[in-house]
């Protein structure tokens, strides 16, 4: 059970680089459905893996960073196949099957993951009128979803879910991780460790005919692989690992309507006005899983 108070200005600061964190994430879905649409999933997920993992390399050989201990490599493996591999594969693979907006819903689930797994593995025991406020902002999202009625797919719905629960593991290992590594560090070992896969990899599945890729494609994998794959984690982390897992995750909460209005404007996919209404609703349930954490 963690016994150490988080300061009021590491609260803070915790929240800040939480938002700033879910706001890279939110063009996540959006930017892979563009890639998608012109390469095919797996290898979207291999490249932004590698290019993601190049980049991590090369800024922990500028800064000289030391080696992860060998207590240290199984959490970084789990991060790696939540964060890196999970979630990336199946989401790339849902998309197949659903529109971006309606992957984005299961987006609203993600807090509930991250806390779960904030609770078993890094020992985080919230006040129950959080869960009280966590799960009824879920449910705000995903009535929202279902007020919709976007078209569901059996298949791609699995795929989400699946995507969402790794996603939440690799979420909670790498915050409860950034207290001792550091937070950009534990996504730039995370990256290097499935670097010797995906660089192969990306030989292997690379497109035959990769010049019939549009600029859109590759701005979408631009995105991924550079904010979604590594500088949103950066973020993400420090701010999970400053306020605590299960608190500053609930900011996830807002991560499908900010997903859902560039799905609009970039996708043009349908999104009801009544959206409007949910994120104020959703608002208010982040404000009382903060006020509601310890």
């Amino acid at each position: 059970m963690v016994t150490d108070k988080i300061s009021k200005d590491e609260s803070v600061s915790g929240w800040i680089n939480g938002f700033i964190g879910v706001l890279l994430f939110s063009g996540s879905m959006p930017a892979t459905k563009l890639a998608v649409m012109e390469m095919s999933p797996i290898f979207v997920t291999i490249a932004r893996a590698a290019i993601a993992g190049l980049l991590a390399l090369s800024v922990l050989l500028i800064y000289k960073e030391k080696r992860p201990e060998k207590k240290q490599i199984f959490p970084l493996l789990l991060v790696s196949i939540g964060c890196v591999i999970g979630f990336p594969l199946l989401s790339a693979l849902a998309l197949q099957y659903l529109t971006s907006a309606h992957s984005i819903v299961f987006l609203g689930m993600l807090p509930l993951a991250t806390a779960v797994f904030g609770v078993f593995r890094g020992g985080e025991r919230p006040h129950p009128i959080f869960w009280f406020f966590s799960i009824i902002g879920s449910l705000l999202v995903v009535g929202y979803a279902i007020s919709q009625g976007i078209s569901a797919s059996p298949v791609g719905d699995i795929l989400m879910l699946l995507a969402v629960i790794l996603c939440g593991m690799g979420y909670a290992e790498g915050a409860k991780l950034s207290k001792t590594l550091g937070g950009w560090q534990v996504i730039s070992w995370a990256l290097v460790l499935a670097l010797p896969i995906m660089v192969p990899l990306f030989f292997i599945y690379f497109p035959a005919h990769i010049e019939t890729v549009s600029f859109q494609g590759w701005f979408g994998m631009a995105y991924i692989s550079l904010f979604s794959m590594f500088i949103g984690f950066i973020f993400w982390y420090k701010g999970l690992a400053q306020g605590g897992i299960a608190t500053v995750g609930q900011l996830q909460l807002l991560q499908p309507f900010f997903g859902l209005g560039l799905a609009a404007y970039f996708l043009h996919e349908q999104v009801s006005i009544g959206m409007l209404g949910v994120t104020v609703g959703v608002i208010l349930c982040v404000a009382g899983t903060k006020k509601f954490a310890k």
